[in-house]
């Protein structure tokens, strides 16, 4: 009997062996594999290995992007900045793969890239509004905080700290650093 396996399902357990064996070390053979399939039928959902990967970015950052909304309800202004930095940084510690993925995203690839952030960024917007910033500057936020939370989480994920000063308290102070920051871009 033939197994009922879709595009979703594919993509899911890709995602959770991508961040138990690495992205780069991802193969079609292992995910068919997992999956109890011939790697061949992985062709009748997806072209190769690469368009497997494009998923995993926009999986990761559908997931992410849910998470970081999620982190806003009951809080208002910086407080839900700061929420959403943090479920960023959780995701990106706690799917190492998946976060490998989303380095890449460029939101001007192309529509579904673009349909990955989208309502993220107008929860953004609609958080930052009151706040009396530009949409400029609001612009150069948002750039500032992907900066931020990408770099940091990628060389916490590298081991590249390797200091023995506590790295939550230097992203804790890095956050407040970057709030205070874009306090400072009220009415302009």
């Amino acid at each position: 009997m033939k197994k009922c396996i879709s595009d979703d399902d594919i993509i899911e357990v890709s995602a959770m062996l991508a961040n138990e064996v690495g992205l780069d070390n991802l193969s079609l053979k292992m995910i068919a594999s997992k999956l109890d399939i011939k790697s061949p039928s992985l062709y009748n959902h997806f072209s190769s290995l690469d368009e497997i990967r494009e998923k995993i970015m926009i999986y990761g950052w559908m997931n992410v992007g849910n998470k970081m909304i999620e982190s806003t309800v009951g809080v208002t202004g910086y407080d839900a900045i700061r929420n959403m930095c943090y479920a960023f940084y959780d995701y990106a510690s706690n799917n190492k793969g998946i976060f490998s993925a989303m380095l890449w995203y460029n939101m001007y690839d192309n529509e579904v890239s673009l349909e990955a952030t989208k309502r993220l960024h107008e929860v953004i917007f609609e958080i930052v509004k009151p706040l009396n910033i530009s949409n400029k500057n609001t612009k150069h936020c948002i750039r500032l905080m992907r900066s931020f939370l990408e770099g940091f989480a990628l060389l916490e994920d590298n081991d590249a700290f390797g200091d023995l000063l506590s790295i939550n308290e230097s992203f804790d102070l890095s956050l407040e650093i970057l709030i205070n920051s874009m306090k400072s871009l009220e009415g302009k």
